[in-house]
């Protein structure tokens, strides 16, 4: 069973998305602090009442947030 839910993070056209790679959730926010504190209320509405084990997930997991930063935005400046 896993013990780590995967997130990615990338930057959308106003926001930050936040895609669970290991269960069904996206979310987003405009500020970093806004989108992590997001997708932990996200997935756990989402575990919620649910047979985790179903889910292949351990009661104490924990969530890895992976953030996608864009080189060529950047490479400009």
């Amino acid at each position: 069973m896993r013990r780590i839910i995967q997130v990615k993070i990338y930057k959308g056209e106003k926001y930050y998305v936040a895609e669970c790679l290991d269960l069904p959730v996206v979310t987003q926010g405009k500020p970093l602090d806004e989108v992590t504190e997001n997708v932990k209320e996200a997935i756990s509405l989402h575990l919620e009442g649910e047979d985790i084990a179903k889910w292949d997930i351990l009661l104490d997991y924990s969530i890895l947030i992976n953030f996608e930063f864009p080189i060529a935005a950047y490479a400009e400046a």
